[in-house]
């Protein structure tokens, strides 16, 4: 009962959150100074569209009303908002939605592909440097991971710019396909997408130093547990103790990290992408911010905002299965 309980008090919390992010959207178009309605009420009548033809268009490009009440509006607003009207696009003439999925799966290919190796990366590293705590392997591969840890994912992605691409030419300084060749389920294509999301995907690597520092605490704690002195018993090698025995007990607590990483890397996505200038949901969303494209920066901030919420959400329901010590998903391990 009190699992039930805590689940339900776990997803009221998200809905609410949820709730919140899509009422500040609202509060943002209405009440915020210099409002964005009035802006693109001015813009419209500055180009010579008559008062009450710009007052539709901004009604339907804001799925919002601007001579409803604000209770009426809201109301409106957050309807339009529960069945996917998000408005349209000022810079593109598309409704949001539409823009945003042709984004989307272009950043979850390369945020996806950032994730699982930094993820493995970490792991592997992490335990390695437990194992032969104290010996040279773990002296370099703790400076290394510190190193990693330390420099931002968008200033290496400046220097892989330089080197690889001005300097050796092996790889595209921008664009997310190659050109000339028509979109397709053929090699050629193919190799083309992944040549161009290389440099991007390496860049966010950054995030395996400090995945590794981490399974690097988690595994010393592992050591000391009876079971691997047994695993010496046995006569197995230190590779299999290492990533058998130790990796996958260490490993455990970093699930919920592995989650939350995945939703915040989407926040990332804005700076890695207008860097690459890779075509992909952050650069829509930057491209709106600074053409004021106002339904398609509440659209890209509420898609963000729940990618984080899910993750978060996902890491707290399913943790207890994968790791049955933390005592169910009671919370009390929270």
């Amino acid at each position: 009962m009190i699992d039930i309980d805590w689940r339900i008090r776990r997803i009221a919390q998200t809905v609410f959150t949820v709730w919140a992010v899509i009422t500040l959207s609202f509060v943002l178009v209405r009440l915020m100074p210099g409002n964005p309605m009035g802006a693109m009420l001015r813009q419209l009548e500055q180009q010579g569209v008559a008062p009450a033809r710009a007052r539709r268009l901004v009604e339907a490009r804001m799925s919002v009303d601007p001579d409803k009440p604000i209770p009426a509006a809201y109301v409106d607003y957050m309807s339009n908002t529960l069945q996917g009207d998000l408005g349209v696009s000022t810079i593109h003439s598309q409704p949001v939605v539409e823009v945003l999925a042709q984004g989307l799966p272009w950043t979850l290919f390369v945020l996806s592909w950032a994730t699982f190796i930094s993820f493995f990366l970490g792991v592997s590293m992490g335990a390695l440097m437990a194992y032969w705590e104290g010996g040279k392997l773990d002296v370099g591969l703790t400076s290394f991971a510190i190193l990693m840890g330390s420099v931002p994912f968008y200033v290496l992605a400046i220097l892989l710019i330089i080197l690889f691409s001005f300097q050796l030419g092996w790889f595209p300084t921008g664009g997310r396909q190659p050109t000339g060749v028509p979109p397709g389920m053929n090699w050629e294509y193919i190799s083309g997408v992944i040549h161009h999301a290389t440099l991007p995907v390496l860049s966010m690597l950054v995030a395996s130093g400090i995945a590794s520092l981490g399974m690097r605490g988690n595994s010393i704690r592992v050591l000391g547990s009876d079971y691997l002195r047994v695993a010496r018993l046995r006569g197995l090698s230190d590779v299999t103790i290492s990533t058998q025995y130790v990796a996958r007990n260490a490993v455990l607590p970093m699930y919920t990290t592995f989650l939350i990483g995945i939703g915040e890397m989407f926040g990332g996505s804005v700076v890695l992408e207008h860097v690459f200038q890779y075509q992909g949901l952050g650069l829509y969303l930057l491209d709106a911010t600074y053409q004021r494209d106002y339904p398609l920066m509440m659209g890209g901030f509420m898609l963000i905002t729940l990618a984080i919420v899910t993750a978060l959400l996902l890491a707290d329901l399913t943790y207890g299965w994968v790791d049955p010590r933390a005592g169910g998903q009671n919370g009390e391990s929270y």
